[in-house]
């Protein structure tokens, strides 16, 4: 009789924790996607109707206008293929070269270990300066090219460090094996290592692509009076500037059409979708191999 009041009460707390449970879960939800959904909703409303307020997370009236207008904004698509253009590229790049220096630094036999992860350390503390930095990709004659979005950051000791630890957990007898097969250590690390490594590199990749999708100072500091190789999020940051300070538009002729059509918080809101879905879209397929590579990193490190 004890024990079955005793499984009634677990069965009756059981229930009132997954209630509160589910309760907490809904209202953090919520508050996570309100802002989402509330940008969204004034995208697809109609911009004249925008103006009036009170839109919260359906559109009153909607429409598609808001879209197609800046999609005929010229500057919009030169900068959404140069931003696509550069976060596949500095994504690849950027995984080939920390993949194969943290597969160096984690040799045991590599005299230099120590010394080139000190050196990679202080990198991540210290640095030259915007001034230095600037005159640097000007020496490099970089300034004024696609590539200076690209070579400046394809190497981060940050990342490397964090493939460097997943690879210290494999076993080292997975290499040896492959040397007594003959394999060099080319074969070994794109045979051996960087299928076992799929969970840390789609981590790393997942970190590349937002950090360049998102990029824009990097724009305004060596390209923006560079038309053809604009980015998606420094047209964004022109558009927001110009409607909240009035600030001098690369294209003045193209932002005075597109502000006569519809109204400056419908632009910002469209563009702002615009900018956000590719990468909510990608993170889907990576979700699996980003949690394993954050909590095996974690643990390894």
């Amino acid at each position: 009789m004890a024990s079955s009041s005793k499984a009634f009460n677990d069965t009756r707390g059981d229930k009132i924790f997954n209630i509160c449970n589910f309760i907490l879960m809904s209202v953090i939800l919520i508050i996570t996607l309100y802002p989402f959904l509330n940008v969204l909703a004034i995208s697809l409303n109609d911009s004249t109707d925008t103006v009036r307020g009170g839109i919260y997370l359906w559109p009153r009236e909607f429409t598609l206008e808001n879209y197609k207008t800046i999609f005929n904004y010229s500057s919009l698509i030169t900068g959404f293929k140069i931003t696509i253009y550069r976060t596949v590229l500095g994504t690849v790049l950027g995984l080939i070269s920390a993949s194969m220096l943290a597969y160096t630094l984690s040799r045991p036999d590599f005299k230099s270990r120590k010394f080139v992860s000190t050196f990679l350390a202080l990198t991540m503390y210290f640095s030259g300066g915007l001034v230095p930095t600037y005159m640097l990709m000007r020496h490099l004659d970089l300034i004024g090219t696609f590539w200076i979005y690209i070579l400046p950051g394809i190497v981060s000791a940050f990342n490397v460090f964090i493939i460097r630890s997943f690879i210290d957990g494999l076993p080292y007898a997975l290499q040896e094996s492959a040397k007594l097969d003959g394999a060099n250590d080319f074969t070994i690390y794109y045979k051996v290592i960087l299928p076992l490594c799929k969970p840390v590199l789609a981590t790393i990749a997942l970190f590349l692509a937002v950090g360049q999708w998102n990029s824009w100072f990097d724009t305004y500091l060596y390209n923006g009076n560079k038309a053809h190789l604009t980015t998606l999020q420094y047209e964004l940051m022109k558009i927001l500037q110009s409607t909240n300070q009035g600030a001098r538009m690369t294209n003045a002729n193209d932002m005075a059409n597109m502000m006569a059509q519809v109204s400056p918080e419908s632009i910002k809101m469209a563009i702002t979708i615009v900018v956000t879905v590719p990468i909510l879209i990608i993170y889907p397929f990576l979700q699996r191999y980003f949690v394993d590579g954050m909590t095996l990193g974690a643990v390894k490190a």
